[in-house]
């Protein structure tokens, strides 16, 4: 018997082929796991209403299921279903996204336990990239977002090491060429303040600065 090798199709970073997304649809419907291009990293992804594909995420970064994981929503009015969205959180939400950020918020009671942390807060993100806009607007679930590496391995930057890394442990690898290595910024917005928790692609000055003009 054949050992389990995922599918790997080249994707168009700006016009994605639509048989692509919906083979890629099909899978995550499925329970299955994908890799897809971000405008940061490469994503490892799952529908995150399926619990069990959430979990074989977690087995296979080798992950604390304690330490959540940030999801790709396909607009603001997306993310208001999964999170509570304030005057001050919405008005920044609208100025940087789509963008290269994940904003940690309240979660809602859609959201599903296992990608909350213990304060009640969810990560989400809408990324500046066509592709994972597209599979989220033709699955209409968010779709899980970590990045595509075990948790004690460098991040992977080329589809060719993608697929010799991961191509056992996914059903499908949409690649679109190199991507860079640095993840989103991570900047919390709990209790209408802004809090920089990890320093990663995308300015952060106007959040030093304290967003003046908002």
């Amino acid at each position: 018997m054949k050992p389990h090798r995922a599918t790997r199709l080249s994707i168009h970073p700006e016009n994605p082929q639509g048989r692509h997304i919906e083979r890629a649809v099909d899978a995550l419907r499925n329970g299955g796991l994908i890799v897809y291009p971000t405008d940061t990293v490469y994503g490892l992804g799952c529908d995150i209403t399926q619990r069990e594909a959430v979990d074989r995420i977690i087995r296979l970064k080798g992950r604390d299921p304690k330490k959540p994981m940030s999801f790709v929503c396909a607009d603001l009015t997306h993310i208001s279903r999964y999170a509570a969205v304030s005057n001050f959180a919405y008005k920044i939400l609208k100025r940087f996204l789509p963008g290269p950020y994940t904003f940690v918020l309240p979660a809602s009671r859609d959201t599903p336990k296992i990608l909350q942390t213990k304060q009640r807060t969810v990560g989400i993100r809408i990324p500046a990239h066509s592709v994972p806009i597209a599979l989220v607007a033709a699955l209409g679930e968010p779709l899980l977002s970590t990045s595509a590496n075990r948790s004690n391995e460098q991040t992977i930057a080329e589809p060719d090491e993608l697929e010799s890394r991961l191509g056992h442990d996914v059903d499908l690898i949409l690649e679109c060429g190199a991507l860079p290595v640095l993840p989103s910024s991570v900047i919390s917005l709990m209790d209408d303040r802004v809090e920089i928790l990890r320093e990663g692609s995308g300015d952060l000055d106007p959040f030093r600065a304290g967003l003046s003009g908002l």
